[in-house]
């Protein structure tokens, strides 16, 4: 008579944890992941060591919740445990952590050197000193946001010299970095490829003197750029995308032509820049031929000459933001009827000189052409890497 064999019943928990690891990072749906560790203790910690990035509910993401409503308090002591549960961690947003104070990044030190986004938007009482944290901790850095913190050029220069790698850097808002604190970023930070300054009004541009060619993206929106600044942002001949709406007046002359030089420039933000005039568009006009999208909305001193201009040199323009231009006549918009062979949307809306017969023989003329209300959108290329998912 033969033995009975015992078999012993395996589950699947008793599989190795790379197999384990192996189905965890295979789970597309969201819900599954989260559900995932609530099956054991092996499997919580299979997520938690598998789990690349965080965000809070504070962070800065739902954009229909009133901002008072959305800051959430982290300290120290949260963050230190959080960083050791998610050792692996590759974004990270404490974005409208209001109250987190400089030592509360000091964990990083430890924890961080797997991390490429860092998102502090809103964290107001992170200084230099909390950059310092960042910088010794995080050498693997590729994105960091600091929109509207208290830091300032020497943590920036810290930073700088502490995360090489830096691709896209957000200081809008940040009203203490001067051109000394980009000149750190461009010199140091020979991969950074967008950078975003809106409302810091102390830089000047000319920080960027000799920066890379691989800088594509510039975001300047209310700034105080100079002539030399403006000549400094182009000098990698990188550019692709340069925002200057709303540049104040301090800019006269032919302050933006040198914009001209710009070869590889194929979408350009120049609205409520009041100062530029007939010559500079047509400088602009000549020497960027990969432009695809120009906006000049409320533009009010390009006339006849400017569009004319557009109309002769700007043979890839796709998209031409025109709305409330003082300046634009029925002849203006002739002349775009009869030039931008690839024009495929006029966003024309408020041109007080502009008849409506003058619009119905356009569209009957350029029937290929959409007439539409202002919609400026960042490129998908650019929104991508200024606004990395956490």
């Amino acid at each position: 008579m033969e033995a009975a064999v015992d078999v012993s019943l395996s589950t699947i928990t008793d599989l190795p944890d790379d197999c384990l690891v192996f189905i965890f990072k295979r789970l597309s749906c969201e819900s599954d992941r989260r559900a995932f560790g609530l099956t054991c203790r092996k499997w919580l910690e299979i997520q938690n060591q598998n789990r690349q990035s965080l965000q809070f509910d504070c962070s800065l993401t739902n954009f229909m919740v009133p901002l008072s409503e959305t800051f959430y308090n982290i300290d120290t002591y949260k963050l230190h445990r959080i960083l050791t549960r998610f050792p692996h961690l590759k974004s990270l947003s404490l974005s409208g952590c209001t109250e987190l104070p400089d030592s509360g990044l000091k964990p990083l030190q430890n924890y961080g050197c797997t991390l490429r986004a860092l998102h502090l938007d809103c964290c107001f009482k992170i200084t230099d000193n909390g950059l310092s944290f960042v910088a010794t901790g995080s050498p693997s850095l590729t994105f960091i946001s600091l929109y509207r913190c208290n830091v300032n050029d020497t943590g920036v220069e810290t930073l700088a010299n502490g995360c090489f790698g830096l691709e896209a850097v957000n200081l809008s808002y940040c009203s203490f970095i001067t051109d000394h604190g980009i000149r750190s970023l461009v010199q140091n930070c020979s991969k950074l490829t967008a950078i975003r300054i809106s409302h810091c009004e102390r830089i000047t541009g000319v920080g960027f003197q000799h920066c890379s060619e691989n800088l594509a993206y510039v975001e300047a929106e209310s700034c105080k750029l100079q002539p030399e600044g403006i000549s400094s942002i182009v000098s990698g001949d990188g550019l692709r995308y340069l925002n200057i709406s709303s540049l104040s007046w301090s800019v006269h002359g032919n302050g933006l032509s040198a914009i001209g030089v710009a070869k590889r420039l194929r979408v350009l933000n120049t609205r409520l820049c009041q100062t530029i005039r007939d010559e500079m568009v047509g400088m602009i006009a000549k020497g960027c031929p990969s432009l695809v999208e120009w906006n000049l909305a409320m533009c009010h001193e390009v006339r006849v000459g400017g569009w004319e201009s557009i109309a002769l040199n700007c043979h890839n323009l796709e998209k031409l933001h025109v709305n409330r231009c003082r300046n634009l006549c029925n002849r203006g918009l002739q002349a775009l009827e009869n030039g931008c062979k690839k024009l495929s949307t006029l966003y024309m809306n408020g041109c007080t000189r502009v008849s409506g017969f003058a619009v119905d023989l356009f569209r009957l003329a350029r029937g290929d052409v959409i007439v539409g209300e202002e919609n400026f959108e960042l490129p998908s290329d650019f929104r991508a890497i200024m606004y990395p998912s956490c």
